[in-house]
């Protein structure tokens, strides 16, 4: 049988950290003489309490988990964080129901960014401050995991970057704890940078706290109804893009970058794919803006570049209603949900470098059809592809074609309509945010849904940003026989 403690041990820890952190909205509100200070007070001795509880409780000589144990954590620490965060949103003066406290903690957490909350622009400091910092440890949460976890337990081709980590005149630290660290350092000082550009862009020092933890983290809360499109300002969308892209792009190769090797960004096929995606996809916005809505080039550009990078990072901020640019910009922004950034940012979606494998083994494929006694080879970033990382990566977009047809049919047999169906399950299980359509689109929000529906969306979300098969897997019953 599996042995739960390490497992339990760990989680009680990472739940007093979560709990702690808490003291910071409770600050915010106290200073600024909201009640809802008291919301935060109790729910940081709640969640301090349980994390204790599991760590007296599961004490063991030793915390070091096995492969087993690494899935069961990884699903149960999202699980955890998602439900007490979600306890300020149910006792403050919200009038939330569990339903929508939970929705919001779990979007907040895994950094879709979907939101059933208005009335934003009149919201106590505390909540926003909450629902920012949810995302923003949910962001460093993600690369810590894409780095140290998901590599080793072989999810979804990830193992590649094990491959490459494992050659030691590659390695950027020689410790998974080191990396962390450095990690945790590099997404603070980007989101230090982040908030000090949106302030000299025109924001106030709260607005620009907040929304440089949800740019960099790539989640896509604001504190306002009207997301950033609120401050109708050139500057402040091109630091949002300029800072979205850098929160897309692998954070290990910021480190080797500092550590001497400047060029290891642009030398990445990950990232130059994906700045090749963005290049591309807001130059054709940009020319549909101006041919069709008479947008001038510079404005054009902006609007294009800020929806277009946010919608592929998965990010969700809007400046802009773009449901109602036409119909290619609705069918384009649909597609757009689903490509992501590079693996090991915090970035969602099916990530750059999926596409990567998949159009090599797909393109060795075709050679051999052409030549079938000629050897070739699958390469990624100068390596050669092994057939496990190919088949990972092909299972991956097998389930998650199959999970996102699963749950579009059913929030339609729930009674919306086809484009809230659609995009609502492509906005959850690719961490998107904002769906498309009157209700669910970027002037909407997922208010009015049922709430079964909601609960449906908040295992989606989970799903696609734990990458299927580190969720999945739990549901196999050898996996706790073996």
């Amino acid at each position: 049988m599996l042995d739960l403690r390490p497992i339990l041990y760990i989680c009680g820890i990472v739940l007093v950290a979560f709990g702690l952190v808490m003291a910071v909205p409770a600050i915010a509100d106290l200073a600024a003489g909201s009640a809802d200070w008291q919301a935060f007070a109790v729910s940081l001795l709640l969640t301090v309490f349980a994390g204790g509880l599991l760590i007296l409780m599961n004490r063991v000589p030793h915390t070091k988990l096995n492969v087993r144990q690494a899935f069961v954590f990884t699903t149960l620490s999202w699980l955890i964080c998602a439900f007490f965060g979600a306890i300020p949103f149910l006792i403050a003066d919200l009038e939330m129901s569990l339903t929508d406290a939970f929705f919001e903690s779990m979007s907040g957490i895994t950094t879709t960014g979907s939101t059933v909350m208005t009335g934003l622009d009149d919201a106590p400091p505390g909540i926003l401050l909450w629902r920012s910092l949810l995302q923003w440890m949910g962001g460093i949460g993600i690369i810590v995991v894409a780095v140290a976890i998901m590599p080793v337990l072989q999810v979804g081709g990830m193992q590649l970057f094990h491959m490459e980590s494992s050659d030691k005149s590659d390695k950027v630290m020689p410790r998974a704890a080191q990396i962390a660290g450095a990690i945790a350092f590099t997404y603070l000082a980007l989101s230090i940078l982040c908030a000090v550009a949106y302030w000299l862009a025109g924001m106030s020092p709260f607005e620009a706290i907040n929304h440089s933890m949800t740019t960099i983290a790539t989640g896509g809360y604001s504190t306002s109804d009207g997301s950033v499109g609120v401050f109708n300002n050139p500057a402040i969308d091109w630091v949002g893009t300029a800072f979205m892209i850098l929160g897309a792009l692998p954070f290990v190769l910021y480190l080797q970058a500092v550590r001497g090797r400047p060029m290891a960004l642009l030398s990445d096929g990950q990232v130059r794919w994906f700045l090749a995606i963005v290049l591309i996809a807001a130059t054709s916005m940009s020319v549909w803006l101006v041919e069709r809505h008479g947008h001038d080039a510079l404005t054009a550009m902006r609007l294009a570049s800020f929806n277009v990078v946010s919608i592929i990072t998965g990010t969700g901020y809007a400046t802009t209603n773009y449901g109602l640019w036409g119909e290619y910009p609705t069918a384009a922004f649909f597609m757009f949900m689903f490509i992501g950034g590079c693996a090991g940012s915090t970035s969602c979606g099916i990530k750059i470098f999926r596409f990567q494998v998949l159009y090599t083994t797909a393109r060795v494929q075709i050679k051999r059809l052409i030549q079938p006694n000629g050897v070739f080879i699958p390469y990624f970033n100068g390596r050669p592809i092994e057939e496990s990382v190919s088949a990972s990566v092909m299972g991956f977009f097998f389930l998650f074609a199959g999970a996102f047809a699963l749950l579009t049919l059913c929030l339609a047999m729930l009674g919306l309509d086809f484009m809230t169906s659609i995009s609502g399950a492509g906005s959850a299980i690719a961490n998107v945010g904002p769906g498309l359509g009157p209700i669910i689109g970027p002037s909407g929000n997922f208010q009015p849904l049922p709430h079964l529906a909601k609960w449906m969306l908040s295992a989606g979300m989970l799903l696609g940003r734990l990458e299927l098969f580190t969720v999945l897997v739990l549901f196999v019953p050898s996996f706790w026989r073996a």
